[in-house]
C-alpha cells in the first residue's frame, strides 16, 4: 500500500459512564449532539477538511450502532481509493487476544494496520470532543519544529483544569512537563487529546510500553511523560477555537445549549469546516397553526403543535398541543403530550 504522510487513529471505544443513561446502549462517540449529529461527526469531518482520508476507528464498548452509523465513511467523503474509514475492534490471533486496556494499548494492538500505510506521522484523536479543527495546520507546525510529538492544547477554566492533562512549556512552546489530571494544576493549558507523533517514535514507545507490566498503557499517564523524560522533541500547539469535552451530563448539556447562543463560537451553519453526518431520509418537520417556536433547533420529521423555546429537538419528535418545552434536549422519537 502506498506511503501516506499522515493517517488518523480515532479512539472511539469508551463507555462514557459519566454520561449515565445516554451510553447504556451506545458508545460515547455515538451519542446524539445538536439534534442531527453524533459526537464522532466532528472528528471525522475534521479529518476530511484536513485532507486526512485514512482513519482507523478503534471501537470496543457497545459498537453496533456506531459501526452501522459510520459504514464506509461516505457521509464524510472519506471513502477514497486505497484510503477510507476502517473499524478496528479488538481481535484474536493464534496467541489469543485482549480487550483494549487503555488508549495507548488500543493503538499498539493496531500497529500492523498503521504499518500497512507506512506513514511519516500518526494523528491520535478522541471521538468524544466537540470542535472544528484543521489538523493540517498542526501537522505543518509539527514539521516546522521537527517534533517527535505535538500536543494540541487550549486554555480552560481553572476549575476544570483538574479534569485534563496539563502542559508546562518553555518559551519556545516545548513541553518540559506533562501532568495528567493534577490535583493542583500549575497552569490551565490543557491537552485536547489530539496528538501528532512521528510514527517511528510512537511505534518504538508503544512496543516498550506494552511489555511494561507497571504501565497503565495510557498516552497521558505513561507515553507522553516517558518521552519527555527521555528528552524527545515535544511541543504544544495552541488551539484558539471552540472545543468541549462532553464527558459529563453537565458539559454535554452546556455544549448543546451553546449552539443556541447568537454569538456561539461553534457555528454549525457556517460553510467553513462544515460538520457532516450520516442522515436518513425523513419528511420535513411540521409546525401546527397554533404552535410557537423560539430560539430552537428542530430536525426533520418533527411534529410540533405546542410551545418550544430554547431547546434542541432531534428527529421525529412530537410536541402535543398542550405541551410546553423549555431549555431541553429531546432525542429522536420522543413524544411530549
Amino acid at each position: 500500500m502506498s506511503n501516506q504522510k499522515c493517517i488518523a487513529m480515532l479512539l472511539a471505544g469508551g463507555q462514557g459512564s459519566r454520561l449515565k443513561d445516554l451510553t447504556n446502549n451506545n458508545a460515547k462517540p455515538g451519542v446524539m449532539f445538536g439534534g442531527k449529529y453524533r459526537i464522532i461527526d466532528f472528528s471525522l469531518s475534521n479529518c476530511f477538511h484536513s485532507n486526512i482520508y485514512t482513519v482507523g476507528v478503534l471501537t470496543q464498548y457497545k459498537p453496533l450502532l456506531l459501526n452501522r452509523y459510520i459504514g464506509t465513511g461516505s457521509s464524510w467523503a472519506l471513502d477514497k481509493l486505497d484510503q477510507g474509514v476502517y473499524i478496528l475492534p479488538p481481535y484474536m490471533d493464534k496467541e489469543g487476544g485482549n480487550w483494549y486496556k487503555n488508549t495507548a494499548d488500543a493503538v499498539y494492538q493496531n500497529i500492523e494496520f498503521i504499518d500497512m500505510y507506512d506513514p511519516e506521522y500518526v494523528l491520535i484523536l478522541s471521538g468524544d470532543h466537540i470542535y472544528k479543527m484543521d489538523y493540517s495546520k498542526m501537522l505543518d507546525f509539527t514539521e516546522e519544529k521537527n517534533a517527535d510529538l505535538t500536543v494540541s492544547v487550549m486554555e480552560v477554566e481553572w476549575e476544570e483544569a483538574t479534569r485534563f492533562g496539563i502542559t508546562n512549556v518553555d518559551q519556545d512552546m516545548r513541553i518540559i512537563k506533562f501532568d495528567e489530571k493534577p490535583e493542583k494544576p500549575k497552569n490551565n493549558m490543557a491537552s485536547m487529546g489530539v496528538y501528532i507523533f512521528k510514527w517511528e517514535v510512537l511505534k518504538e514507545i508503544l512496543v516498550r510500553d506494552a511489555s511494561d507490566k507497571s504501565s497503565e498503557h495510557d498516552f497521558g499517564k505513561n507515553i507522553i511523560p516517558t518521552l519527555i523524560a527521555e528528552g524527545k522533541s515535544i511541543y504544544s500547539y495552541l488551539f484558539d477555537g471552540y472545543w468541549k469535552d462532553v464527558g459529563t451530563i453537565d458539559s454535554y448539556y452546556k455544549a448543546n445549549m451553546d449552539l443556541l447562543k447568537s454569538d456561539s463560537a461553534l457555528d454549525l451553519a457556517s460553510k467553513v469546516m462544515r460538520v457532516y453526518s450520516n442522515n436518513r431520509n425523513r419528511q420535513p418537520h411540521y409546525v401546527g397553526v397554533d404552535a410557537e417556536i423560539s430560539n430552537s433547533l428542530v430536525c426533520d420529521g418533527c411534529l410540533i403543535e405546542g410551545k418550544v423555546s430554547n431547546s434542541i429537538l432531534s428527529y421525529e419528535v412530537t410536541i402535543g398541543k398542550n405541551a410546553v418545552v423549555r431549555d431541553s434536549i429531546l432525542f429522536s422519537k420522543v413524544v411530549i403530550e
